[in-house]
C-alpha cells in the first residue's frame, strides 16, 4: 500500500498507541490560494506570482484550482468526520485575487461538505492592491465574516521597498470599505521595515490607529531563507532600534484601547482572531491547497499532514485523490516543544490541565523545564496555568526551546 492511501487510511491513525487523548480539540479549516500579482522579496510563503508561471495570454486556472480544493477536501473527510469546524481562513498568496463570485462557490463546497459552527470565523486575506469598490462587500455576501488586509506600511517609498503593488492611498480606501462592510477585520502592519526610524514607525502605527481596527497584527520584518531579501539584504534597523519600537507599540496601542493578546496581536475585546487562538492553543486544523499544513489529533496520535507544494502538481495529484504529499505522527518526545511554540505566544499562557488535554502527555514531562523557565523569571505560575512574564515574551525563543527534546 502506498504511503498517501496510508496516510489518508483513518484505521492506520486509530490504531493503539502511547498517547491517550480524552477528548479532541477544536478544528479549523486552512485553505491555501497560492497566487499572487509580484512575489514580496521578504515572502517565503508558498506564494507564486501568475505571470511569472503562466503562458502569454493564459488566464489564473480558479475554476480548476477549486476543482482540486473540493476533490482534495473530500479524499481528508474521512480523517474528520462528523466533527464540527470552529473557522475557516484563507489564506495565500493574495486570496482576493480570486472573485468573490469564486469565494462563493469555494464556501458553498465547504458547507456542502464540513459541519460548519452556526457561528464559525470565516477570514479571508486581502490586499489593498486588488481592491475595488463594492468588492469586499461582495465578500461578505458570499459568506466571508473577517478580513485579514495586507497594509505592511502606509508610507509609499517603504511599501515600494518592501515590493507590494499598492500604495498608501490604496491603503487607506481598503480599510475605509472593510470598516463599513465587516464587523471584524485584522489590520497586517509590519515595522523594522529597511531604514525605517522610530518616527516613521509610530507614524505608521498611529495612521493604521486612525481606522480603529478591532484587531492589529505587527509583524517585525525579518530576512527569511530563500527570499530576494536573504540574497540581497537591506539595512535594517538594529536590534535596540526594533526594540524600542516594539515598546512604542505596544505602549501606543494600549492607549487606544487594543490589547496585547499574543506577541504580535492586539485587539479589542470580542475581536481576537478566532482561527489563530485555535493555532496557538494547539488546536487542530486540516489544510487543503498547494503545500497547505495541517495538524490532526486522533485518540493515540498526533499527525501533520502536509499537501504538494507546486500549485500544477498540487490540482494534478488532487484531482487524481492524491494531494497529500507527505503525513507524518509527531513524535512523543517533540510534543511539549510543538505545543509551547504555541502557547507561549499568549498573554494568557495556558492551562495546565490543557497541555495535558492537547498532547496526552503527563504534567511531568514539562516539569523540568518548567522549573527552569521559572528559575530565569521567563514564566509565572500557579496551580491551574502558567503564564510569560514580560521578559518571557521579550525572549520568547529561549523560552520556547527550553521544552525541546534532550
Amino acid at each position: 500500500m502506498s504511503e498517501p492511501t496510508i496516510s489518508r487510511d483513518p484505521r492506520h491513525w486509530m490504531r493503539p498507541g502511547t498517547l491517550q487523548l480524552a477528548a479532541l480539540p477544536q478544528l479549523s479549516l486552512y485553505i491555501h490560494l497560492p497566487w499572487c500579482l509580484k512575489k514580496c522579496p521578504y515572502c517565503d510563503f508558498n506564494s507564486h506570482e501568475w505571470s511569472a508561471t503562466a503562458a502569454p495570454g493564459e488566464d489564473m486556472p480558479g475554476a480548476r484550482y477549486l476543482d482540486a480544493l473540493r476533490a482534495d477536501l473530500e479524499a481528508s473527510l474521512p480523517l474528520v468526520w462528523g466533527r464540527p469546524v470552529h473557522s475557516v481562513f484563507i489564506g495565500g498568496g493574495t486570496p482576493s485575487l480570486f472573485s468573490p463570485e469564486a469565494i462563493d462557490r469555494l464556501l458553498a463546497d465547504v458547507r456542502a461538505r464540513l459541519p460548519l459552527e452556526a457561528d464559525a470565523e470565516i477570514t479571508l486575506e486581502a490586499n489593498p492592491g486588488t481592491f475595488e469598490k463594492d468588492r469586499f462587500r461582495a465578500f461578505r455576501q458570499a459568506g466571508v465574516t473577517r478580513l485579514s488586509i495586507g497594509v505592511q506600511s502606509f508610507d509609499d517609498a517603504q511599501l515600494k521597498a518592501l515590493g507590494r503593488v499598492h500604495n498608501g492611498a490604496q491603503a487607506r480606501a481598503a480599510l475605509e470599505e472593510a470598516a463599513q462592510v465587516f464587523d471584524t477585520f485584522n489590520l497586517d502592519l509590519m515595522y523594522a521595515l529597511p531604514g525605517q526610524t522610530l518616527a516613521q514607525c509610530e507614524a505608521d502605527l498611529r495612521t493604521a490607529l486612525s481606522f480603529a481596527p478591532p484587531h492589529l497584527s505587527v509583524y517585525h520584518l525579518t530576512l527569511e531563507p530563500n527570499t530576494y531579501f536573504a540574497k540581497f539584504p537591506p539595512r535594517l534597523p538594529s536590534d535596540d532600534e526594533a526594540y524600542e519600537m516594539l515598546d512604542r507599540i505596544t505602549a501606543i496601542t494600549g492607549e487606544s484601547g487594543l490589547q496585547r493578546y499574543e506577541v504580535s496581536a492586539y485587539a479589542r475585546p470580542g475581536h481576537a482572531c478566532r482561527h489563530n487562538l485555535n493555532y496557538w492553543r494547539f488546536g487542530d486544523y486540516l489544510g487543503i491547497g498547494a503545500g497547505a499544513h495541517g495538524k490532526l489529533s486522533f485518540a493515540h496520535r498526533i499527525a501533520r499532514p502536509v499537501r504538494v507544494r507546486e500549485p500544477r502538481l498540487y490540482m494534478e495529484r488532487a484531482l487524481a485523490g492524491d494531494a497529500v504529499a507527505s503525513m507524518d505522527e509527531v513524535p512523543r518526545a517533540q510534543l511539549p516543544f510543538e505545543f509551547m511554540l504555541n502557547a507561549l505566544r499568549l498573554r494568557e499562557g495556558f492551562a495546565l490541565a490543557d497541555f495535558m488535554a492537547s498532547t496526552g502527555l503527563p504534567l511531568s514531562s514539562i516539569d523540568t523545564a518548567l522549573r527552569e523557565a521559572e528559575a530565569k523569571g521567563l514564566i509565572e505560575r500557579d496551580a491551574r496555568q502558567v503564564r510569560p512574564t514580560e521578559r518571557g515574551f521579550d525572549f520568547l525563543s529561549d523560552l520556547q526551546s527550553l521544552f525541546l527534546p534532550g
